[in-house]
């Protein structure tokens, strides 16, 4: 079952394992020395599911200027190839449309996801950059 909670409802085990996690994966896995945890968490809705105890799928959704945003789109290295990472973004964008009808999302994905967005009709705008030493593209979906 997915959870959606703001940041003051998060458990300290559950903040706990969302940083593990993350950090699991987009500073060792990916090894980039960065700074993972930010202010944005403070105010984002967390989205994530456990199996068996254990964290395996993560993002995090938050408004930012004139539009919805979400990131640190992740799942555990174990359940890479089952969908889960799919089953996550609709979450998110059902999350999304219920709470911020007719929003415009913007997203800042890695380079080599680009292609996992196209199939929730995401689009690509502007060129490749480097965010946090990872190539990145903006991509944008209107609901």
């Amino acid at each position: 079952m997915w959870e959606i909670k703001a940041f003051n409802e998060l458990s300290t085990k559950e903040l706990f394992d969302i940083y593990k996690l993350r950090q699991k994966v987009f500073v060792i896995e990916q090894t980039r020395l960065y700074k993972e945890v930010d202010d944005i968490d403070l105010e984002a809705f967390h989205i994530f599911k456990y199996l068996d105890d254990e964290l395996v799928a993560y993002a995090r959704v938050f408004k930012e200027n004139d539009h919805i945003s979400f990131g640190r789109v992740v799942t555990n290295n174990d359940q890479r190839g089952t969908g889960l990472g799919k089953s996550l973004v609709h979450e998110v964008l059902v999350f999304i449309k219920r709470n911020f009808p007719k929003a415009r999302i913007e997203i800042e994905a890695q380079s080599y996801v680009q292609k996992f967005y196209e199939k929730f009709n995401f689009e690509r705008v502007g060129d490749e950059f480097l965010f946090n030493s990872t190539p990145h593209v903006k991509m944008i979906l209107q609901m």
